[in-house]
């Protein structure tokens, strides 16, 4: 399944990233997130010399439904937060991918991983398009469950070949040791390696077309 990795500027209108650029060096780092029919409810770790002044700032945007300040030590504050505003959580539930925390916002600017099928990451392009929301798309990884992919004996064979060195450069275990400790021809040794290899390849070079529009 893809994953892939978006960093989103938050538009300056959505109270955080106003905030967060008021303090361009400060860390709000948001550890919890749930999106509800009309609000979303956080709770966000901040960092920063001026944490007094950030906390304050929290009761000056209407968007603010409530505050409860959890903890406050030196440089760093825990915050709950109720907020009309949550674009960012609603985009990801719209299209059914959960929000993989925490994730940290800086001078308006927050780095997230999703995994999804292409379908759906497709989709949340169009969804944070849709709230305002302009990405870049950082990097998009397909990984290869050779569980789910392989039969069992193609997976046993394959992974029988990895521990024999079958593998190796320089190769440690010939067709013919491999297929002996396998118990089968070399023949048919060769066929179903061959089938579970092309399995394997055709599935990784499939990321190839995955994309976010």
């Amino acid at each position: 399944m893809p994953r892939a990795t978006l960093s989103i500027n938050l538009p300056k209108e959505i109270w955080i990233a106003d905030l967060s650029s008021q303090y361009p060096a400060a860390r709000f780092t948001v550890l919890a997130a749930m999106p509800s029919e009309e609000t979303g409810v956080g709770l966000v770790e901040i960092q920063s010399p001026a944490i007094e002044d950030i906390v304050s700032s929290f009761d000056e945007y209407d968007s603010i439904v409530s505050v409860t300040v959890l903890e406050v030590r030196s440089e760093q504050a825990l915050v709950q937060f109720e907020t009309t505003e949550p674009l960012l959580i609603l985009s990801l539930s719209k299209v059914g991918i959960p929000l993989e925390l925490p994730i940290t916002i800086v001078d308006s600017e927050v780095v997230v991983e999703v995994t999804a099928p292409r379908e759906s990451l497709s989709e949340l392009g169009e969804k944070l398009t849709q709230f305002g929301l302009s990405f870049d798309l950082v990097s998009i990884h397909q990984s290869v469950n050779t569980k789910s992919l392989l039969t069992d004996e193609q997976y046993d064979l394959i992974e029988t070949a990895i521990e024999a060195g079958y593998y190796d450069t320089p190769r440690t275990c010939t067709l013919t040791e491999l297929a002996a400790t396998m118990g089968l021809a070399k023949s048919t040794t060769s066929e179903k390696l061959h089938r579970a290899e092309g399995k394997v390849m055709k599935e990784f070079l499939a990321r190839d077309s995955v994309s976010i529009e």
